[in-house]
């Protein structure tokens, strides 16, 4: 979840940069009102969109794979077996009914937004109830006795009667533009933000970049039926004063007339302009080749004109050469890589002495671990029908609630390396992953996993090497 909400902090400030940046100056005002209503929402869209097509052309190098040397192990002799994704119970719903503290504190924030959020209603109605109402076809208007405020509410306008009749019908113009328009959805829209994402200040930024916008809309449509010097001047008399709400039209926000006098004087951007809006497909796109692919990456070959075996080769050539010598140890780790490319390396005398412990790929092998129930079927169909009961022992045994207890959130990755020796056992279980209990689970769930006929090469048994990604998302 964390991860989640840094992701869109991140989007929603790149999409805010580009607004500063390219568009805020520019008069497509209807342009910008979609914009900035749209890239809220997507902010939260695109982390959960994993296209993966981009991770298919993105370099091997820029996506996460299994280290070369997995836990000290001989990555070579190993048979990587298909990743196997789990589903996790710690949903939105563990959410809220098993809080950390962190949630505690987000619970009392929105508490807090909510509570002033229902408070500004209240003064809006008890406005109401106070004011004197008129009904017309198109607006309600309220006229509020001995004041000189000047906004609307969805559908309804508030007019102070101190007001002149001039500065009244110029209001009314521009008042009536942000109800026609819907202009209040859009803060309340926003202000729904600001309760839910108290904590991010970028919704404060946004819900005033869109309040500022409102005003250029409405003052653009409203100087097309009066005068425009006369509406400058009721713009810059300094005698209204209202109370502060964040999601009502106020005609006088005094922090935004110096704003609105310039935009009202600017002249019409050329409408070739409007291919600025077209940033935000590069924009998008760097976002979703972010989400697609995972962080973690693999070095390359330091020569690639050489394949990885002919780098691995020259580099145990210069080890040996500048060592001198090998021990016993080094000397059947070697014997075992030889017998594995000698033709009837296992009927060699050579190599006896390193049959029984040998560890033969998957893709060499001539006769793979069979599991029970999977004897009679042809070779290929074996290898798949070893695979899927690992995915269903694994899959049913792996209680991933556990990571509710470590407060864990987010991908969890662990890689278990076992061996299925040459008498059919399950033995040499290791694991390696973000938390120790993790490790310890996994362990458990491939030890639980039956005997199996041993694979053979040559007609003698030998020991197989496997490594199994296990994968599985906490959703907070």
């Amino acid at each position: 979840m964390i991860h989640y909400i840094l992701q869109i902090l991140a989007f929603q400030l790149l999409f805010l940069m580009v607004y500063d940046l390219f568009l805020k100056k520019e008069t497509f005002f209807n342009w910008n009102r979609v914009y900035l209503l749209a890239t809220p929402v997507l902010s939260f869209i695109l982390p959960l969109i994993k296209i993966d097509a981009i991770q298919e052309n993105i370099p091997k190098e820029y996506i996460i794979q299994l280290p070369t040397l997995l836990l000290g192990g001989q990555a070579s002799e190993e048979i990587l077996l298909p990743e196997i994704a789990l589903e996790s119970s710690q949903s939105f719903f563990s959410f809220l009914i098993a809080p950390t503290v962190l949630q505690y504190l987000w619970y009392l924030g929105v508490l807090i937004s909510f509570s002033l959020f229902a408070y500004k209603i209240s003064s809006i109605i008890k406005l109401t109830q106070t004011g004197i109402k008129t009904k017309t076809s198109n607006f309600n208007l309220v006229s509020l006795p001995n004041t000189n405020a000047a906004f609307s509410f969805f559908n309804t306008i508030f007019l102070g009667t101190a007001l002149s009749e001039t500065k009244k019908t110029h209001i009314l113009l521009h008042e009536k533009v942000h109800v026609k328009e819907y202009h209040s959805l859009d803060l309340i829209f926003f202000e729904l933000l600001r309760i839910t994402m108290w904590f991010n200040p970028l919704v404060y930024v946004y819900q005033k970049r869109i309040t500022m916008l409102q005003e250029y809309i409405a003052d653009a449509k409203a100087i097309s039926e009066v005068d425009k010097k006369e509406y400058y001047q009721n713009l810059l008399s300094q005698i209204f004063q209202t109370d502060k709400i964040s999601f009502i039209n106020t005609f006088f926000n005094h922090s935004l007339i110096k704003n609105r006098i310039t935009m009202l004087s600017k002249s019409k951007s050329k409408k070739i302009f409007q291919l600025k809006y077209l940033l935000l497909v590069p924009v998008v796109f760097i976002m979703l080749i972010y989400t697609s692919c995972t962080e973690d990456g693999n070095t390359t070959s330091d020569d690639p004109s050489k394949s990885e075996i002919i780098q691995n080769i020259e580099n145990i050539k210069e080890a040996i050469a500048a060592k001198g010598s090998m021990t016993d140890e080094e000397e059947k780790a070697l014997k075992s890589l030889l017998l594995l490319t000698t033709p009837n390396g296992f009927k060699e005398p050579t190599y006896k002495d390193v049959v029984a412990s040998a560890q033969i790929p998957f893709n060499v092998i001539q006769n793979v671990p069979v599991y029970p129930g999977c004897e009679d079927k042809l070779q290929v169909e074996i290898k798949r029908c070893f695979m899927d009961n690992i995915k269903q022992v694994v899959a049913a045994e792996f209680n991933v609630d556990i990571a509710k207890k470590q407060n864990l959130s987010g991908k969890q990755r662990i890689y278990v390396r076992f061996k299925i020796d040459n008498t059919g056992n399950i033995v040499d279980i290791q694991a390696r992953g973000p938390h120790m209990v993790l490790e310890e689970e996994a362990k458990r769930v491939i030890k639980s996993l039956p005997k199996m006929t041993p694979g053979m090469q040559d007609g003698v048994n030998v020991s197989v090497l496997y490594s199994l990604p296990i994968i599985f998302d906490i959703k907070e």
